[in-house]
């Protein structure tokens, strides 16, 4: 029953971003916005971390097997990927490394902010 309270709320916070993604005009994914929403609620002390950890820890040791679908969909429009293949690794290849750069950036920065030290 633990299990599936977990999983209601963590399905809670995506119908809302579902909710939001539609009603905003913004073009935002509705994924993000129930991520945010989910952690604003666990900032806030809306949710506490032990109403979702289990769930959560869960559905992150399984999300390699949540991405076979959109792999053999790469796979079975291979013939309109092919011509696209170099922009789109480039794309990848930028992304990733902006998002490194980024993530270090703040993380470094909270570590300066709250005085932690990573021996």
């Amino acid at each position: 029953m633990k299990y599936l309270s977990q999983f209601c709320i963590i399905l809670g916070f995506t119908l809302l971003g579902e909710t939001l993604q539609r009603l905003l005009p913004l073009p935002i994914p509705s994924s993000v916005y129930g991520l945010v929403l989910l952690f604003l609620a666990l900032c806030f002390g809306i949710v506490k971390l032990e109403q979702v950890k289990a769930a959560g820890a869960f559905l992150t040791g399984i999300m390699s097997v949540l991405f076979v679908s959109p792999a053999v969909s790469i796979v079975s429009n291979w013939e309109l990927i092919r011509p696209q293949l170099l922009p789109i690794c480039l794309l990848i290849l930028a992304s990733t490394v902006i998002t490194f750069g980024i993530s270090g950036s703040v993380t470094q920065l909270l570590q300066k902010k709250g005085g932690a030290s990573h021996d």
